[in-house]
């Protein structure tokens, strides 16, 4: 039986009451949120997401717990582990490795996974667990599967789930394979970020079922949540519908590593030309040309030195090529009117993204839910606009 104090059942009270108003929760999930505390589902001690200054601030509930309580159920994502639980102290680890994600971002999926009375889901990522208490409470606790690579992270949130009274089956093992056992499943919905949507989700889905995920490209940490609809054939087909941005499937994060070989020297023997494009034309990363970027410029990888704060210095966009050591530097100077680009190696990174860039603006600017995914039975993707004719140019 759940067990928590007025102060916290008043706290979930508004923050359901919150999520209703904004619309992100709709009245099919209120009962579920109002009887699933997400409290029961943090540990003592978590990092809470400063919105406005971007870093992590820890909280111990020993130390303050009305502080506790608070962020528990602010509209806010948590980070619950660092650097796959090699971490130790209060202080921010190097890479957050497992979450709880903002409340509005758990009940906006939610909706969006569109389930009915009596289906099946799997979900990959269980997490602290407090998404397969909701779906356990909303479908019941024999129509939830959850899977959870981390031994720890599961422990922790089968014992979260037996304080709120709630027993879906967790499995402890590799998200990609999900868990045939019970499939078919009537919904997959994923919350880590992808980068490939693995075939054994195709697989166990039933025709007509659909698989709601954070997929994006290397090019970026950047994801757009996709809805896809599974066929007959074992294709899924569907859309994006928003930007979002989760940790990735631990097999599928971007090591950085493999590029500390590409620029032996700056600026070497790289080619020099010089562009108009300014460093707000590529976007941010809640911004659709982006994310449209990484999808016409493959196997790219990108990443953004900026001046420091308060300072005049130049900044620095950065691509490298998984399949080769090519890469491109763009230096955008202060004021300046125009930057100066750096290529080197058989690929013209810099190149391809302005093709891409303008193939963007001559379709009109089209926002991200104009995009959408098609994924083979073998794991070929192909990313379209408007409709799956409509595959998108390549630029490599």
């Amino acid at each position: 039986m759940t067990l928590r104090s007025e102060n916290e059942g008043r706290a979930g009270e508004e923050l359901t009451r919150h999520l209703l108003g904004t619309g992100v929760l709709t009245l099919e999930w209120a009962d579920a949120f109002r009887a699933v505390p997400r409290s029961l589902f943090l540990p003592d001690l978590f990092w809470a997401y400063d919105m406005a200054t971007g870093r992590s601030e820890p909280v111990v509930r020993s130390e303050d717990a009305a502080g506790w309580e608070r962020a528990a159920y602010e509209d806010i994502p948590v980070v619950t582990q660092w650097d796959d639980g090699e971490h130790v102290g209060t202080a921010p680890g190097s890479r957050g490795t497992s979450s709880a994600s903002m409340p509005s971002v758990v009940a906006s999926m939610l909706r969006d996974l569109d389930v009915r009375d009596g289906m099946r889901v799997l979900e990959v990522g269980t997490g602290t667990g407090w998404n397969a208490g909701l779906l356990a409470h909303r479908l019941g606790n024999e129509n939830v599967v959850s899977v959870e690579i981390d031994r720890a992270v599961a422990a922790g949130a089968s014992d979260a789930l037996t304080r709120a009274g709630l027993s879906p089956r967790l499995v402890e093992g590799d998200g990609r394979e999900g868990w045939p056992a019970g499939a078919p499943y009537d919904r997959v919905i994923v919350t880590a970020g992808v980068r490939t949507i693995p075939t054994r989700w195709l697989e166990q889905t039933r025709p007509g079922g659909s698989i709601l995920a954070p997929w994006g490209t290397h090019y970026s940490n950047q994801d757009a949540l996709v809805r896809l609809t599974v066929g007959e054939d074992g294709r899924g087909v569907g859309h994006f519908l928003r930007m979002v941005e989760f940790m990735k499937l631990r097999d599928q994060r971007l090591d950085w590593n493999r590029f500390v070989e590409h620029v032996k020297e700056f600026p070497g023997d790289a080619d020099a030309s010089r562009t108009s494009r300014t460093l707000a034309d590529l976007g941010d990363r809640y911004e659709t040309p982006y994310f449209v970027i990484g999808l016409c410029v493959p196997d790219c990888a990108h990443v953004v030195n900026a001046a420091d704060s308060g300072e005049e210095g130049d900044a620095k966009a950065w691509f490298f090529d998984f399949l080769s050591q090519s890469w491109a530097a763009v230096v955008f100077g202060p004021g300046a009117p125009d930057a100066t680009v750096y290529q080197s190696g058989p690929r013209r990174l810099w190149d391809e993204v302005e093709q891409a860039l303008s193939w963007w603006i001559s379709r009109g600017r089209p926002a991200v839910d104009r995009f959408g995914l098609t994924v083979d039975q073998d794991g070929t993707t192909r990313p379209w606009l408007d409709t799956p004719v409509g595959v998108l140019p390549s630029f490599a």
